[in-house]
């Protein structure tokens, strides 16, 4: 990687200390919905007794390495199809939904049936506004939410992923691959979509998540970046040139 001699300086100099990584929301209509990302941990388990599972220094050190970004409304939907075929969601919930049908359609898609992975598993994208940025090499990696409970399961299995936030900050996204379209897709609020782990130089140290501004820098590089999916298959070759544009700095601790 290429970076400026101000930004390996300043790597450098923290590689001991914590690794900071800001999160902050792109664009939206609704940001009050969108509840900040939560650090993993067993929030109702008993801990009384020395040995519980709960003080375990191996679970907690797991449960520290990740972070966890809630569901912003409630959801249930099914599958179906249309009268020509085409794939189509339903609104199980009817006039008893917390969200309108019509705002439901603009945050949820079903993508092309062409670009599925298996034709008979649909793939749903729901967009998010979620972002998370780093001034250090970070790599995020999106994962299950597997230590969430549910008392129904999910009828498939998201999309993960594992890009540099440091180089190519995005919004991020839910992509669920609908195994069996026979059972709706049921969500609450407030309930983990999916876990973030971030990799670094030295897996001693630890994150720290603190929320971020969206400075006319970050905006800049965001909007330099942004599209590039629509025109280059392989968006990972394009790293490079990013770097090139960087500014020494893209994360700003928001003021409280």
């Amino acid at each position: 990687m290429h970076f400026s001699v101000n930004y390996l300086r300043h790597h450098d100099d923290a590689k001991s200390g914590p690794v900071r990584v800001g999160w902050c929301l792109a664009d939206t209509d609704s940001p009050v919905i969108y509840d900040p990302p939560r650090r993993v941990h067993s929030r109702d388990a008993r801990k009384e007794h020395a040995k519980s599972a709960a003080r375990c220094p191996a679970v907690l050190n797991l449960e520290s390495r990740y972070f966890e970004v809630p569901c912003p409304f409630d959801m249930n939907i099914g599958f179906a199809r249309d009268n020509e075929g085409r794939p189509t969601l339903r609104n199980l919930a009817g006039g008893s939904s917390s969200i309108r049908g019509s705002t439901l359609g603009k945050k949820i898609v079903i993508t092309n049936e062409k670009e599925w992975r298996f034709p008979d598993r649909p793939m749903i994208q729901l967009k998010l506004p979620y972002l998370f940025i780093a001034d250090e090499p970070v790599y995020l990696t999106q994962l299950d939410a597997y230590l969430h409970y549910r008392r129904d399961p999910l009828p498939g299995t998201i999309f993960g992923g594992r890009f540099p936030i440091n180089v190519w900050p995005r919004p991020l996204m839910w992509a669920f691959e609908w195994h069996d379209t026979e059972k709706p897709i049921v969500l609450r609020r407030g309930d983990p979509l999916f876990y973030c782990q971030f990799e670094f130089d030295n897996p001693e140290r630890t994150v720290q998540l603190v929320e971020a501004e969206m400075t006319p820098e970050l905006k800049t590089y965001l909007d330099h970046i942004s599209g590039a999916v629509n025109y280059v298959n392989q968006t990972f070759s394009l790293f490079e040139a990013a770097e090139r544009v960087r500014p020494d700095t893209l994360l700003t601790a928001r003021k409280s």
